[in-house]
């Protein structure tokens, strides 16, 4: 049957994950169950390990935060003996959260076994998915991911890695793959590096490859190197060799890494992303100050941009929220209802501080408005005389399609209303954002690569890359040329 492509067709489809993969101990399960712990931020709907004891691939997975996948019963236990393992929690977009997709996915081939975890969207998976199935392909998931397994057995090489090279170079989009094996670990990123990938040592030696260098702290690793775009890293017995499935690449690493989804406690490229997110504060105050009595900064993503915005101003960086911890993040909530609700449950207001004060409230961006409207409304009911919004990223205007979940334009608030209506919606007084050239300063990535570094689509519309199957949502966008898409490396 043919699939008609349009912005339903795409609902469902992008997910922002988090992958670990660790190469030669024997606790390779349990090492990998405390390192995507510190990658739960990036996916709490479902969480996966597989493990390979005695040159057997072993899977485990459920629907869930990792802790309740598994802190309870016998499935890490089942997973024990491990020498190699790939692990994967993941956020799924509504429709698409069932048990068949939660990573990683586990092949069962005549000569070998085969699984894969996937950091990231693939921009021509609906193609690729109508010519595979046509070739007689039949598919286990929903999940864009499935798609490389099944071009890696398509493929007409004759070794592994020249098959994996092969797929790779098929499919488009973002992407940080890690496959393991029974004889080796491989990892892979997109031409255009959009999603952070690293490698990390442990003091024995062992490589670990996954999304967050924070990831790495928490297990005792130190960091190695980041994966760059375009590398087919190889990790087996012989330790690690590195090659290449493209030399054509151009590295765009994805803003949001840095604004929103990566741990204040992780490097990405060199840069640390509390620095980064402090600069990004000063230079918003510097953009837009405010007289006001105090900075308050959103828990947990916006302290850092806080941080750094009282201190360009010097007023006083106080707690006026409180979060409740437990609480998932509402902006990779699935559904609308769950993300309000969220919010609800997640925050409080302090009102012994924020009574009868000029608040600026600093959030690091606006994506459907949910989150911001609900914290205006309870600071001023705990009494805040005013309430001043800064936002530490530009003005989400345009979808993203490279594994974050704003898919279509009818989502962003940003893309829908002027400035001043924008204000009026979510009760401030007044509402400001860092421009592009603030961001991309405040970040200061210094790779000596062509242009900046960082792919800022979101905010101006200038977007790296052909968008393939997504392109005919963007039409209109791209007729009134508010929408460019620069051609692939060569």
């Amino acid at each position: 049957m043919a699939i008609e492509v349009n912005e339903k067709t795409m609902t469902g489809l992008n997910e922002e994950c988090g992958v670990f993969g660790i190469w030669g101990t024997q606790k390779a399960a349990e090492i990998t169950y405390y390192g995507l712990h510190a990658l739960q931020h990036r996916g709490q709907e479902g969480a996966g390990i597989v493990g390979c004891c005695e040159g057997t691939l072993r899977q485990e997975r459920g629907l869930g935060l990792l802790a309740d996948v598994f802190g309870k019963g016998t499935r890490l236990v089942n997973l024990a003996g491990s020498t190699s393992a790939l692990g994967h929690v993941r956020y799924a977009t509504s429709g698409a959260n069932g048990i068949e997709n939660i990573q990683p996915l586990l092949a069962h081939f005549s000569d070998t076994q085969l699984a894969l975890a996937h950091n990231g969207n693939l921009t021509n998976q609906v193609s690729l998915r109508r010519q595979l199935e046509a070739e007689g392909a039949i598919f286990q998931s929903t999940s864009d991911s499935e798609i490389l397994l099944h071009l890696i057995r398509h493929s007409k090489a004759t070794t592994l890695t020249a098959q994996i090279k092969d797929a790779l170079n098929q499919i488009h989009g973002g992407f940080a793959f890690l496959l393991l094996t029974p004889n080796a670990l491989y990892a892979a990123l997109d031409p255009h590096g959009f999603r952070p990938f690293v490698i990390g040592q442990l003091p024995g030696g062992e490589y670990i490859v996954t999304s967050e260098t924070a990831a790495l702290n928490v297990v005792g690793a130190k960091l190695v190197r980041d994966v760059f775009p375009g590398e087919l890293i190889k990790i087996d017995d012989t330790g690690m060799q590195i090659d290449h499935f493209t030399d054509k690449t151009a590295l765009q690493i994805d803003a949001m890494e840095y604004i929103y989804f990566a741990r204040p406690d992780s490097d990405i490229y060199g840069i640390n992303v509390h620095n980064a997110r402090k600069r990004m504060g000063a230079r918003l105050a510097n953009e837009h100050p405010v007289e006001a009595d105090m900075v308050v900064g959103v828990p947990n993503s916006s302290l850092s941009a806080a941080s750094g915005y009282a201190e360009a101003l010097g007023l006083p960086n106080e707690m006026g929220l409180v979060k409740n911890q437990y609480i998932a993040r509402t902006f990779i909530e699935p559904t609308q209802e769950r993300r309000e609700r969220s919010v609800r449950m997640k925050l409080a207001a302090v009102a012994s501080i924020v009574k009868n004060q000029r608040v600026v409230l600093v959030d690091d961006s606006i994506v459907r408005g949910t989150t911001s409207m609900y914290i205006v409304k309870m600071l001023r009911e705990a009494g805040a005389k005013e309430v001043h919004v800064r936002i530490a990223s530009p003005a989400f205007k345009f979808p993203s399609f490279y594994g974050i979940d704003m898919q279509t334009t009818a989502e962003l608030m940003a893309a829908n209303h002027s400035l001043a209506e924008m204000t009026a919606l979510i009760g401030a007084d007044s509402l400001a954002f860092l421009s592009v050239d603030g961001l991309v300063n405040a970040i200061g990535l210094n790779q000596q690569v062509a242009g900046t570094g960082l792919t800022t689509a979101y905010f101006d519309g200038h977007y790296p890359s052909p968008i393939y199957d997504y392109a005919p949502t963007m039409a209109k966008f791209v007729a009134t040329g508010k929408v460019d898409y620069m051609e692939e490396p060569r």
